[in-house]
């Protein structure tokens, strides 16, 4: 063998070696994730083995296999437990802002990805953490397969709701509606947002900014179709009342408008992933398309 054969040959299996020790570390990494859009991504992409601990109490119902002994229960989505994420040794953490106060002392356990969808672009920052995801886990042919039937399905999702009802979405907390300009209901789908009257006052409290909503407005709205998102149902508060919401807007002359109760804990907890945005569309298609 000459000189030029064994150094080619090192460096084939020099390369070989850092293959292979590459996919070895992405195949053990040990996730503990507070997303759960990130979660249910995980989950489609068939990557739940990497999963050591998920925040329990909030799992939404089509994620319940992990609250299963295997996996780890990290505490509330808004109350981490630090010994339990310690000890279940992830070598990544995923988290939002709803556990940015913590972020220095879940960094001391692990490194962390920051998940939180940003920019004015939801569909082009959810790809973006779909993508980095399946990076960290060398499942990115597998990422781009379920970017592709999803984009397809939103495509003709968006044609079938290219002349839906006049759609109003909003948030119910505590007894109070509020105006919720859904990014998946109107930027992703397309379905136009309505014109808020003048009657219709905004409120901003600390950096967030609340548009209240009473029957009387939306009566003068005059939505074809009010779609609800119930957070108190999603955090285990007293949820809405359908029937009794339903007779509020009719007493107030909304007697024109269906009102449709969107799954809680798949629009307050868990959106964001490739499961969850799946079926979040499937939702809307299934009250709007005529």
């Amino acid at each position: 063998m000459t000189s030029k054969t064994i150094a080619a040959t090192v460096a084939t299996t020099a390369a070989v070696t850092l293959l292979f020790s590459a996919v070895s570390a992405a195949a053990d990494q040990r996730i503990a994730s507070f997303d759960l859009g990130s979660l249910d991504t995980l989950d489609a992409l068939g990557l739940s083995e990497q999963v050591v601990g998920v925040p329990k109490q909030s799992l939404p119902a089509y994620l319940e296999q992990y609250t299963e002994e295997a996996y780890t229960d990290i505490g509330g989505l808004r109350s981490p437990d630090m010994d339990a994420i310690s000890a279940s040794e992830p070598s990544l953490i995923l988290y939002t802002g709803r556990q940015g106060d913590w972020e220095d002392e879940l960094g001391d356990i692990a490194p962390l990805l920051n998940t939180s969808l940003r920019g004015d672009d939801y569909l082009a920052a959810f790809d973006a953490n779909v993508r980095e995801l399946a990076s960290r886990l060398d499942a990115e042919a597998q990422a781009e397969e379920a970017l592709e039937i999803l984009h397809a399905e939103i495509e003709s999702q968006r044609e079938a709701l290219s002349d839906a009802p006049s759609t109003l979405v909003v948030t119910h907390n505590g007894g109070h509606l509020m105006l919720n300009q859904h990014p998946v209901v109107h930027d992703v789908l397309g379905v136009d947002a309505l014109e808020m009257p003048a009657s219709v006052t905004s409120e901003t409290r600390g950096t967030r900014t609340f548009t209240p909503l009473s029957a009387d407005a939306i009566a003068e709205i005059n939505p074809d179709v009010v779609l609800v998102m119930d957070r108190s149902a999603a955090i285990g508060d007293e949820p809405a009342d359908a029937d009794s919401l339903r007779k509020t807007l009719n007493d107030a002359g909304a007697d024109n408008a269906q009102v449709v109760m969107l799954t809680p804990a798949l629009w307050y907890l868990s959106g964001g992933g490739l499961q969850s945005l799946a079926l979040q569309i499937k939702e809307v298609a299934a009250a709007l398309v005529r």
